[in-house]
C-alpha cells in the first residue's frame, strides 16, 4: 500500500464530525491528501487521533505512513500510540530529581526511548518493594532535565501489574535501588 492508500484507510476510521481545536476537520484532510501534502494530512491526523480513543488500525496505517514518509518523531510517536493501545496508557505528573540528589546528570529522552522501573505499591512475596517496567513518553517536550516536572505517558510492559493504580496515587520512577523521580497518577486506561 502507498502513502496515500494508508492515509486514505486511516482517514476512514476517523469520525466525520472530529475536529482539532483550530476547527480543522477531515475535510481538510481529504483536501491535503488531493494535493499530495501527505506529510501535513499525517499531522492533522494525528492531531485528529489525539482527541478521541481510535483503533489500532488507524494508528498502525499512520506509524506505517510515516515509516514510509522518514518522520522519525512521527513514527515514533504512532507506533507509540500503538502499544498504549495494546498494552493501556498511565499519564502522570513527573518530577525527576535534581542533579544534587540524583545519579542522573543528562536530560532523559521525551520520545519513549527509556523504560525505567516504578515502584508502584507491589510487593514480593518476602514483603520488599517490587518494581514494574514501563516506558515513558514526556508529553510537548523532546527530552526532560533533571530537575524538571512535565506530563508523561506511561505504557506498562506488564499491565496487569499496573492494575491497581489509580489517579491520585503517588508513584517512583528508579534507574536502580536509588529513586529518580516522584510522580502523581493523573489517570489510566488498560486494556
Amino acid at each position: 500500500m502507498d502513502v496515500t492508500a494508508l492515509l486514505e484507510s486511516a482517514s476512514l476510521l476517523v469520525p466525520e464530525e472530529v475536529a482539532t481545536e483550530n476547527d480543522l476537520s477531515m475535510r481538510d484532510v481529504w483536501d491535503y491528501l488531493a494535493h499530495d501534502e501527505w506529510q501535513i494530512a499525517l499531522s492533522l491526523l494525528e492531531e485528529l487521533g489525539d482527541g478521541r480513543p481510535l483503533p489500532l488500525a488507524f494508528w498502525e496505517q499512520l506509524a506505517e505512513a510515516a515509516d514510509r514518509l522518514c518522520l522519525e518523531r512521527s513514527s515514533a510517536w504512532c507506533h507509540w500510540r500503538c502499544s498504549e493501545i495494546r498494552n493501556g496508557v498511565v499519564r502522570a505528573d513527573l518530577t525527576l530529581r535534581p542533579v544534587a540528589e540524583s545519579r542522573r546528570r543528562t536530560p532523559i529522552s521525551g520520545h519513549g526511548v527509556l523504560r525505567p522501573m516504578w515502584d508502584i505499591g507491589n510487593l514480593s512475596p518476602a514483603g520488599e518493594a517490587l518494581v514494574s517496567i514501563a516506558g515513558l513518553w514526556v508529553e510537548d517536550l523532546p527530552a526532560l532535565e533533571p530537575g524538571g516536572r512535565a506530563t508523561v505517558r506511561l505504557v506498562p510492559l506488564t499491565p496487569a501489574h499496573w492494575a491497581h493504580v489509580e489517579a491520585g496515587q503517588r508513584i517512583t520512577m528508579h534507574k536502580d535501588r536509588t529513586v529518580a523521580g516522584t510522580a502523581v497518577v493523573l489517570d489510566v486506561h488498560l486494556p
